[in-house]
């Protein structure tokens, strides 16, 4: 089979890259694959993990820079040296390079907030009552005693009933 990208030389590559769903291939010479990058796709046989973690972050080859790149003030990390190693220096890092990174994490995460689930325990807040519901549900405690003919009880409530409302303007 012949290369499709010059259609002169055999092809000795095959690409099959999928991209949302769409699978599209290539058979490539050898020059035409080296010439759109794909020659060293597999260079050593070796899973380098700062290589590909690094991609995320920006190019995995480390930009020539005017030597004097800015540096994280806690820990000294270039924004060059994360994009090689994939690593953040510390948590200062972000603050330093946020710029530069919001990208990469939106492009990595899809967002930049925190949307996940929180525990019961932790989201459930005590309900505070209103004076209308002490109230109403005072009131309905009285009734309970008046129908039980437990008048003393219910007297007390009352009471508790005229002081709660005597007290309603003050809040």
């Amino acid at each position: 089979m012949l290369c499709q990208n010059c259609g002169k030389n055999e092809a000795t590559t095959h690409i099959k890259q999928i991209i949302n769903g769409d699978m599209a291939e290539s058979h490539l010479c050898s020059e035409c694959a080296s010439h759109l990058g794909y020659s060293d796709m597999f260079s050593g046989f070796g899973l380098n993990l700062s290589e590909l973690f690094g991609g995320f972050l920006g190019d995995t080859k480390p930009s020539v820079s005017s030597g004097k790149s800015p540096r994280c003030p806690k820990c000294g990390s270039s924004f060059d040296e994360i994009v090689h190693s994939g690593k953040v220096g510390c948590a200062d890092c972000y603050r330093t390079f946020y710029d530069r990174l919001l990208p990469s994490i939106q492009r990595i995460h899809g967002k930049i907030k925190h949307s996940g689930k929180t525990a019961a325990v932790a989201s459930a807040q005590p309900k505070v009552e209103t004076t209308a519901e002490k109230i109403e549900k005072l009131k309905s405690a009285m009734n309970d005693a008046v129908a039980k003919q437990d008048f003393e009880n219910a007297a007390k409530i009352r009471d508790e009933i005229k002081a709660l409302e005597g007290g309603e303007g003050n809040e």
